[in-house]
């Protein structure tokens, strides 16, 4: 079998683009501790390694991703992981996988992957054709420190800036329907957030919780990890816009969004006279490169005139926030 067609099918014989179902009857055991978390989740996350193609080597990254009870779901991106290599648009394929003694293993066609030990393995017939080797990526922009003149709103002490303020293991910040006290207009915000561990759920059940500009605009925070990138998953504007590539890391991994957040203008007679943009990075990876928000998302606030909150959405998962602030420009 040449190493190209293998390829194509070790790395998905069904095309299903990531996506995971949202029919779910149960969200199940919700992890917050990586070291409770379990062997499922140890073997999730992603591995990047090289295979030669026809005489030229290949980067390949694979995203794995635990649905519980023993059930996974591999995706592999052709060029290297999202964001490092691999772009929206470029080919991907999808295997499922299961849980056997302590392996995971995926059999598609004639190829074996196993997954142990912090390595993912391809072979056929016995011989070993690429070794893929865990990588725990963070975004370049985690634990960034507040500028000269910012407005520290959480620094993991007090949630003294927020109305609804609650602190959760004595330093993060719970997305408990909080908002700020002071109000917005343009501004640069800088937010950190780790979604649970819910392998069981799915769709929106899975980590949910939302970045609401002004309170206005709803920045999705969702355990969106291996899926296709939505405007209602992770990184997306909820109603409005997809991002550029699907940057979320796996869950109970500290995430950045780095937002530059322009305000629509109204004129004295409240009506608006130019859309609000933004600018997002996700994970240090631009998503929305100033982006019209066309219209204002449900959940909080109306659109309208004059500055307003940051909201951090509350959506029945126990999603936290860290290392808050902001520069008015």
């Amino acid at each position: 079998m040449q190493i190209s067609r293998f390829l194509c099918c070790v790395l998905g014989l069904a095309m299903v683009a990531g996506v995971v179902s949202e029919a779910a009857d149960s969200k199940g055991t919700t992890f917050t501790d990586p070291e409770k978390a379990g062997i499922e989740y140890q073997l999730q996350g992603e591995y990047v390694g090289e295979v030669e193609v026809d005489g030229q080597p290949q980067t390949i990254g694979v995203q794995v991703i635990s649905l519980g009870d023993g059930k996974f779901r591999g995706i592999g991106y052709f060029g290297g992981l999202p964001g490092d290599g691999w772009s929206r648009g470029d080919k991907k394929n999808s295997a499922e996988g299961q849980l056997d003694d302590g392996v995971l293993r995926f059999t598609v066609d004639e190829a074996d992957v196993e997954v142990k030990d912090g390595m993912l393995t391809i072979a056929v017939a016995g011989e070993t054709l690429a070794k893929l080797e865990k990588v725990d990526r963070k975004s370049p922009t985690l634990g960034t420190k507040p500028p000269t003149g910012a407005t520290v709103l959480f620094d993991g002490r007090s949630v003294a800036a927020f109305e609804n303020g609650k602190l959760v293991e004595d330093q993060w910040l719970a997305a408990t329907n909080v908002f700020t006290k002071q109000k917005f207009g343009d501004h640069t915000l800088h937010i950190e957030f780790r979604t649970p561990f819910m392998p069981a759920a799915r769709g929106q059940a899975r980590g949910n919780s939302g970045v609401y500009m002004q309170g206005r605009y709803e920045l999705q925070v969702l355990d969106s990890f291996g899926l296709e990138g939505e405007n209602n998953e992770c990184g997306g504007i909820y109603s409005i816009a997809k991002p550029n590539v699907n940057m979320c890391l796996p869950p109970l991994v500290w995430q950045t969004y780095d937002i530059d957040f322009t305000a629509a203008r109204f004129d004295d007679g409240g009506q608006k006279v130019k859309n609000a943009r933004v600018t997002v990075k996700h994970n240090g990876v631009v998503i929305h490169d100033d982006l019209e928000l066309t219209h204002g998302t449900p959940g909080y606030h109306a659109e309208g005139p004059g500055p307003d909150v940051l909201f951090l959405q509350n959506h029945g998962n126990p999603v936290v926030f860290r290392n808050i602030w902001v520069v008015e420009n």
